[in-house]
Order: structure tokens, then C-alpha cells, then sequence
């Protein structure tokens, strides 16, 4: 029998801020969500929208690494 590797998640995304466009590459933590982001621009601070765990799943280009491994069941939030 053999077993199918787990992918190998991108652990940085280009987070988008939605009042300004701000665009700012960020390394994703692995071993939680990040709910809180403030932008290095406007200095608004961002929440996941409804239906997402962080604020990576929202405003990035790359979802965070348990969403990205497991699917949407892999979510902490």
C-alpha cells in the first residue's frame, strides 16, 4: 500500500488591503490563523470576512497552509 505525500504549502501570500490597496508579501504562521493584520499603510486593521478563517483565506494571495493542506476541514477558525 502506499500513501500519498501531503502537499507541501506556500508559506508566504501577498495580503491585499482592502482600503487602500496596499500589497505587502507576509509569511504565514503555521501552527495557528491570524485573525488580526494591520496594514503598514493605512494602518487599518484587518479581520477575516465572514466564512474565513484568517485573514490570509481573505485578503491573500494564497490561502493559509492548514486550508491549503487539508482543505477547508483543516481550518482552525
Amino acid at each position: 500500500m502506499t500513501t500519498t505525500p501531503s502537499p507541501v504549502p506556500q508559506l508566504t501570500s501577498l495580503l491585499t488591503c482592502p482600503v487602500c490597496g496596499h500589497r505587502s508579501q507576509e509569511q504565514m504562521p503555521t501552527d495557528a490563523c491570524q485573525y488580526f493584520y494591520e496594514c503598514s499603510h493605512c494602518h487599518t486593521v484587518l479581520k477575516p470576512l465572514a466564512g474565513d478563517c484568517c485573514v490570509f483565506c481573505s485578503y491573500g494571495s494564497v490561502p493559509c497552509p492548514p486550508i491549503q493542506v487539508a482543505g477547508p476541514q483543516g481550518c482552525c477558525g
